[in-house]
């Protein structure tokens, strides 16, 4: 019950007080996304270093729940030295795991949704280039 407890706080902190957030300026990589079923929306913004493969910088904004803007902080925070490759082998555990809870059936969009905006930026950047 206590680490749920913890878990709970780190959550809230990362909603009062996202990592990253704001948009950056020169930007590799910019795509937004929404979870349809209850309107949260998030925005990325990829820099990536001159290998044209490693994320150097990444910043965030978007209006949604708690959980959606928590995992879109904590995924922030572990994206830089990321590769492309690296992104799109992640999976809804890495997002659940990043949370450190697991949300109600209803949520776990909420909670990939960072991910998924993230996953098809690339995807849409790598196509265009």
């Amino acid at each position: 019950m206590q680490g749920s407890k913890m878990y709970q706080e780190v959550i809230l902190n990362h909603y009062r007080n996202p990592r990253r957030w704001g948009r950056l300026s020169p930007v590799t990589v910019s795509h937004t996304g929404e979870n349809a079923s209850c309107g949260d929306e998030l925005t990325f913004d990829l820099r990536l270093a001159g290998d044209g493969e490693t994320i150097e910088e990444v910043a965030f904004t978007g209006e949604g729940c708690a959980i959606s803007i928590a995992s879109a902080s904590l995924l922030a925070e572990e994206l830089p030295g990321m590769t492309l490759s690296e992104v799109r082998d992640l999976d809804r555990d890495d997002a659940l795991d990043l949370l450190g809870i697991e949300p109600t059936p209803m949520r776990i969009p909420c909670a990939v949704l960072a991910e998924k905006v993230v996953q098809d930026g690339v995807e849409s950047y790598e196509e265009g280039t």
